[in-house]
């Protein structure tokens, strides 16, 4: 068993959002301390139930959402996260994140993020879309700044085309993300 270490989980509007789950129960069991936000957009794939199960903690869906205590959730989180894991990321968030806009729960703690933790971007999209001058530059502009990639990966897409694009296998991403915070 794992050191309970405190992770973002951030899950966006994708169609591989289904996997995230998949990737909180494998976090959730290595005995990581998962704390699940989710964009308005994810909703659309899953519901905050299944997290809220698989992470043993409420999940934040909104940027009003507030536990007990005076101090914003999003900035608590923000303040104790050892890694910001997002998977999937879409096009949206990068965009977001790479011009620094905070207009949900998840943009607005990438932001207020302790300078300490670590972020682990796990992409998933259509391969055009990841292929796109813009989407290239902002993933530049986060590597920069010191964000790491973990994906996407190459096969049929969930639009129907084949190319890269698919997010990568969660067993992976939580491997990664393991040795991130075991550094």
């Amino acid at each position: 068993m794992q050191t309970a270490r405190k992770i973002v989980l951030g899950v966006t509007g994708s169609i591989a959002a289904h996997k995230a789950a998949d990737l909180a129960s494998l976090l959730t069991k290595a005995g990581r301390d998962v704390r699940v936000v989710m964009t308005s957009d994810a909703l659309q794939f899953i519901t905050p139930l299944v997290f809220k199960t698989l992470s043993r903690h409420p999940v934040v869906t909104n940027l009003y959402d507030e536990e007990e205590g005076w101090k914003p959730t999003h900035i608590q989180l923000a303040d104790e996260a050892e890694l910001l894991l997002i998977a999937p990321a879409t096009a949206n968030v990068l965009a977001k994140m790479a011009n620094g806009l905070a207009d949900d729960a998840l943009t607005c703690i990438a932001l207020a993020l302790n300078p300490a933790a670590k972020v682990l971007v796990a992409p998933a999209m259509n391969g055009k879309m990841w292929q796109h001058p813009a989407t290239r530059q902002n993933v530049a502009t986060l590597k920069a700044r010191g964000v790491e990639f973990i994906g996407p990966d190459e096969g049929l897409l969930s639009c129907g085309y084949e190319g890269v694009g698919r997010l990568w296998p969660v067993e992976q991403i939580a491997e990664r993300a393991g040795r991130l915070l075991d550094v």
